[in-house]
């Protein structure tokens, strides 16, 4: 009987498919870990992309407000985070003149516990931490005008910063294309209305905001456009592989560095198919991805977009913080009748809430495909609220299936959004 492994949770799921089923196991390509992370770090950061190295960009008489992901993000924080403030203090700026902004956008707050864990004990300690609160009203400042023709605003502790810097994962996205680059700023720092309009209906049903598109895609763009009027000093973006072990670092300018980034990540995680699957398996990339459902909705639009229409989805992912109950995602969807209802309410004229990309992108997966959702963290009634359709066995699920159609054809996604299968028909 064929297995394949999950990234569910930080254990995995393990699960055992017929053996009669022909099974299509959609991977990035594996890409090893740098042999020692923190020198691959300290080297890009001396020998930058468009930049001059770091230390050149910085004086002991600085402010340096560092802008790091929060833990909806498989970023090593703890492990790049140290290389960088050495940086710093080599070229003589003191802790106490050195920020860290956690870019939650309209996420939760982490508790100590968790900055703790992200960090490490030393730089929670050693240095002031901020939480971006995207409605505090006292603490955003001005940088900008949106194509909806508001005025952005970003952290104040940010701005007034002598020296800025991002910090982020390069990864395929599901409507910005890539994360990482300005990502870090809109809507890592930005105000509520400026995620909201970014993130608005309109822009959410582009056909350019997408996975792997960024020139053309209106979300990437804007994000671009803001991110640029902040005057960024550096960016420092990684990427990583299924292990979690750094595979690429990508320093310097902005706008250059980002795009080296993106063209690696491309190599690896963009994956053709000749032609769609009845079924797709995948899982929401594990541990902290899979916190909620929430996140598992990136999860579910990977898999669509090799799943026929009427096919069906499984997605496995863990759920610990459950759909969530903070954020409103979780009252759009317990609110609507189904999963047409979320969209004519998202998409009537003047509807504005939070987390209504989020719903809107599941409503249009669920009227192409039925989703299944295996979530050790929630109750089947939570999952049936939610529109989904609860699985307590991923084998059980697929035997169903299969009883239905006979002849189904299975893909899986192991590592979930890590891979951007497409259709090829050249393939």
């Amino acid at each position: 009987m064929p297995t394949v492994h999950l990234a569910y949770g930080k254990q995995g799921l393990t699960v055992h498919l017929p053996d009669d089923v022909p099974v299509t196991v959609i991977e990035p390509r594996f890409v090893p870990g740098l042999p020692d992370e923190a020198a691959a770090i300290r080297d890009a950061l001396r020998a930058p992309i468009g930049a001059p190295p770091l230390r050149d960009l910085v004086r002991p008489t600085d402010t340096v407000a560092i802008v790091f992901s929060d833990i909806t993000r498989p970023m090593p924080n703890d492990r790049v985070l140290p290389v960088l403030l050495d940086e710093l203090a080599l070229a003589g700026v003191s802790d106490s003149r050195i920020i860290l902004i956690n870019a939650l956008a309209t996420h939760r707050s982490q508790t100590e516990a968790e900055l703790r864990r992200m960090l490490g004990d030393a730089i929670v300690e050693r240095y002031r931490i901020v939480q971006h609160d995207a409605w505090d009203e006292a603490n955003l400042v001005p940088v900008a005008r949106n194509r909806a023709g508001r005025t952005v605003r970003v952290s104040r502790a940010y701005m007034e910063a002598s020296v800025r810097i991002l910090t982020g994962f390069i990864e395929p996205h599901f409507f910005a294309g890539f994360s990482g680059g300005p990502k870090a700023v809109l809507p890592g720092i930005a105000d509520v209305d400026a995620i909201l309009d970014n993130h608005g209906p309109e822009m959410i049903a582009h056909p350019q905001a997408t996975w792997a598109v960024t020139e053309g895609n209106p979300i990437w763009e804007e994000m671009r456009e803001v991110a640029l009027a902040t005057a960024p000093t550096f960016i420092l973006n990684v990427s990583l592989n299924r292990e979690r072990r750094i595979t690429g670092v990508f320093a310097g300018d902005l706008t250059a560095a980002h795009r080296a980034g993106v063209a690696f990540v491309r190599q690896h995680a963009m994956q053709p198919v000749p032609e769609p699957f009845d079924l797709v398996i995948t899982s929401n990339s594990g541990y902290p991805l899979d916190l909620n459902l929430y996140q598992a909705v990136k999860g579910m639009s990977a898999a669509a977009q090799i799943v026929r229409p009427g096919g069906d989805i499984i997605v496995a992912a863990e759920c610990w913080d459950g759909i969530p109950d903070h954020g409103e995602y979780k009252r759009l969807l317990w609110e609507a009748a189904s999963p047409e209802d979320i969209l004519a309410r998202v998409m009537a004229p003047g509807f504005r809430c939070q987390d209504q990309w989020e719903a809107q992108i599941q409503a249009q997966i669920q009227r192409k495909a039925r989703v299944h959702v295996y979530a050790g963290g929630l109750r089947d009634e939570d999952l049936r609220r939610a529109h989904v359709i609860p699985c307590r066995s991923v084998e059980e699920t697929v035997a169903r299936i299969l009883r239905e159609n006979p002849r189904a054809t299975v893909a899986v996604l192991p590592d979930g959004p890590q891979t951007v299968p497409y259709i090829d028909k050249g393939t």
